[in-house]
């Protein structure tokens, strides 16, 4: 058993040293600058041909309107690419813990150079763009996505994480609505609103139990107890940061939701709905 437990140990601390490959560090370089392109020359370059309304908005509206765009771009690529792996990966569903993540890493690696794009964004537009829950959600997985990308451990979990994604677009979409001037009442808006509602609570809250049980399921395992203990700590302490962060979120969702139905039953408010941009 000792003989057992001190191989334990040096596994831990292969595993601690293992540094960053140059695959990983060319990934989310790459992600990195991309973002960083789409913000500052794409992004405007397109809704200045394609959207009229784009060159009344002031400068504060052109900054999150570019900053959304980039997060809508990001969150389709890695959300479709995490179901892909989430579906058809035998190995990292087979051992979530230490099974084959070269996938995962990858896709890590794309949201690893996004999310430092948007803090550094964050940070440098900070009166227009700036959000202390955001940048307390972006430094908690870029925490717990470095033991995944230097250690390549816990690729099942890492992945599921990811899932998120795919309520983004129609929260940035409910901003891009409101920006072009559509009634929070119209079609588009309602549709957005119910897709947004739904989408971030499958996705975000109705998966707790389910990504826990999984948690709990390997708990004390011998896969387990390889982890160091930084690794076991980022995992269990940013899993829980992200969730209360998602669970005050849906509720802001949902007095919005219930703030929308009552405002529908105001008889000036379906007056308003005769002005433009209703469907």
């Amino acid at each position: 058993m000792r003989d057992l437990l001190h191989a334990g140990v040096r596994i831990e601390d292969e595993v601690a040293m293992e540094p960053l490959s140059i695959s990983v560090v060319l990934i989310f370089l790459s992600s990195f600058l991309l973002s960083q392109w789409i913000f500052h020359i794409a992004c405007p370059w397109m809704s200045e041909r394609l959207i009229p309304a784009f060159l009344t908005f002031t400068h504060r509206q052109k900054t999150e309107w570019s900053s959304r765009a980039v997060s809508t771009v990001h969150a389709l690529v890695v959300g479709f690419f995490c179901l892909y792996i989430l579906i058809f990966d035998e190995a990292v569903k087979k051992d979530t813990i230490w099974g084959d993540p070269t996938l995962v890493k990858l896709n890590v690696g794309i949201t690893t150079g996004y999310l430092i794009s948007d803090l550094l964004l964050m940070i440098y537009f900070w009166n227009f763009i700036g959000e202390k829950y955001f940048v307390i959600h972006h430094l908690a997985a870029l925490y717990a996505y470095y033991y995944v990308l230097s250690q390549g451990i816990l690729p099942y979990f890492a992945n599921f994480r990811l899932l998120a994604e795919f309520s983004t677009p129609f929260v940035n979409q409910r901003w891009f609505l409101q920006v072009l001037g559509y009634h929070k009442l119209s079609k588009p808006s309602l549709v957005n609103g119910v897709s947004m509602a739904s989408s971030f609570f499958l996705v975000r809250i109705a998966v707790i139990p389910i990504y826990y049980s999984q948690m709990y399921s390997v708990y004390g395992t011998e896969a387990f107890y390889r982890l160091t203990p930084g690794s076991r700590i980022a995992w269990i302490f940013c899993s829980l940061c992200l969730d209360v962060m998602n669970i005050m979120w849906m509720r802001k969702i949902l007095r919005g939701c219930l703030k929308v139905l009552r405002s529908s039953r105001s008889p000036k408010q379906v007056t308003e709905l005769e002005k433009p941009k209703t469907d």
